[in-house]
């Protein structure tokens, strides 16, 4: 598609921000107007659309996607998205780990455990530690107390949380993106520890690698944009 406008600017609109190309406010996939909740997330929206050259790259566009997600799919019905993310406290990755006598659960131990301590010392929950596959439900309160925290945000918050959340297979993870000074290459490496594990024991498969580089590179614009959300 050729640059159909000219101007990129910011207008203050419905107590957000909108980015509008040549006086026209910009609209979501469903045509709501995209109205970005913070200044800075409207600041990189109306880049992509400036530092584009006389032909669009659809896929330079970064922002704006998990932006619609939050307007069109999530604002209309938060209660759908909490399900799903309480779907992933369930069977977090993160609390299901290897024999305790495998080299695996040493590794687990180091990395997952400090992380799954500090959601439950700031949520005030309690989470089963699994050994093996099989499925244990955690504590009806535990969920009860999730739910409720999830209730909290706003669905641009949730947006970001479902897409980090799916990536990583961990509510845990998720959640801990959220604090002030969290690493998301040191997030990232929690959410792939299994496998980088197995690509050690069993060695590289150069699909394998690409697939978890581009979801790595994925997890890591989540959290950007959850940022720019909730700067």
């Amino acid at each position: 598609m050729k640059r159909f406008y000219k101007n990129v600017e910011i207008v203050e609109s419905d107590g957000g921000w909108q980015v509008q190309l040549d006086g026209r406010g910009v609209k979501t996939v469903k045509h709501a107007p995209q109205i970005a909740p913070t200044r800075a997330l409207a600041d990189e929206l109306a880049e992509e659309w400036s530092r584009q050259g006389e032909e669009i790259d659809p896929a330079s566009f970064r922002f704006r996607d998990p932006t619609d997600y939050a307007i069109d799919i999530v604002a209309p019905d938060p209660g759908e998205t909490i399900a799903k993310l309480l779907g992933f406290a369930e069977t977090d990755t993160l609390c299901y780990r290897a024999d305790p006598e495998d080299a695996l659960f040493v590794r687990q131990q180091e990395i997952w455990e400090p992380l799954v301590q500090a959601v439950e010392a700031r949520e005030k929950i309690t989470l089963h530690r699994i050994s093996g596959i099989m499925h244990k439900p955690q504590p009806e309160a535990s969920i009860a107390r999730l739910k409720a925290r999830l209730e909290s945000f706003d669905p641009f918050t949730l947006a970001g949380l479902f897409t980090l959340a799916s990536l990583s297979a961990s509510l845990c993870i998720a959640l801990e993106a959220l604090e002030d000074g969290a690493d998301p290459i040191a997030l990232w490496r929690a959410a792939s520890l299994e496998e980088e594990w197995q690509a050690d024991l069993w060695g590289r498969d150069h699909l394998a690698e690409e697939r978890r580089a581009r979801r790595g590179d994925e997890f890591r614009h989540a959290l950007e944009w959850l940022r720019l959300v909730r700067s």
